[in-house]
């Protein structure tokens, strides 16, 4: 588990290497909506999401595209993976990501508000407030929570305060959980970068296994209830 492996010198290599302006212009996310029939999956999240230091195509939310493709599910996966960009930032971003219909929202934040030792009661705000936006979407899309951990910098409380964060929210908002994304990836020599922290395409491909048993179901949900509604109708 990350927790166990991170050390504080890891963690302020990856915060400078992934350091972004506090609100990153829209231009750097405008290429990412084009208009499709298919229903977006939208993948909304940090350097984890983004593939940062790897090939985008290597990143996870590619390698599930695939996966959807194999299966013949037919939505279209859209990456809005931002590095450096903590919950607030990423609640800044959501009004402008949801102008578009979006049939799953796949919401991965928090990480760089651990690594910073931000308060987790402002974590928590700000997960709320995104979910609260997407909720508000006609149709709203179904919801699915990326857990994550903290290394032990910060002690025991903050740890614990910070991963409950996402098993509450995902209850409160029946949002469907992913407990962990770095699930047998973390720590492990040869799944991460040198930084300790960023995984490598190997450790992508292990995100994206972690991610798409999650996923596939509610995919398979969302299909099944566009032919439930066409039959009613």
């Amino acid at each position: 588990m990350i927790h166990r492996y991170l050390s504080l010198s890891a963690v302020l290599v990856a915060l400078l290497g992934c350091e972004q302006p506090k609100d990153p212009p829209v231009s750097k996310t405008s290429s990412i909506m084009p208009a499709s029939a298919r229903p977006t999956v939208l993948f909304l999240g940090t350097s984890l999401t983004a593939g940062y230091g790897i090939d985008p195509q290597e990143a996870y939310p590619t390698l599930i595209q695939r996966k959807i493709d194999s299966t013949g599910l037919d939505f279209r996966v859209v990456n809005a993976g931002l590095s450096g960009e903590t919950s607030a930032g990423a609640l800044r971003r959501a009004d402008w990501l949801f102008q578009q219909p979006v049939a799953v929202l796949v919401l991965e934040t928090g990480a760089n508000d651990g690594l910073r030792g931000l308060p987790a009661d402002s974590l928590r705000a700000n997960i709320q407030g995104i979910l609260d936006r997407a909720k508000r979407l006609r149709p709203a899309p179904r919801l699915v929570l990326v857990g994550m951990k903290v290394p032990p910098n910060y002690g025991r409380h903050y740890g614990q305060q910070f991963e409950s964060i996402y098993a509450e929210l995902a209850k409160s908002n029946g949002a469907v959980l992913v407990p962990f994304l770095l699930e047998g990836a973390g720590g492990v020599r040869g799944l991460n970068q040198p930084d300790g922290v960023h995984p490598t395409a190997e450790g992508q491909r292990k995100m994206a296994e972690t991610v798409w048993r999650v996923l596939e179901p509610v995919l398979r949900g969302v299909r099944a209830g566009e032919k439930n509604s066409r039959a009613s109708s």
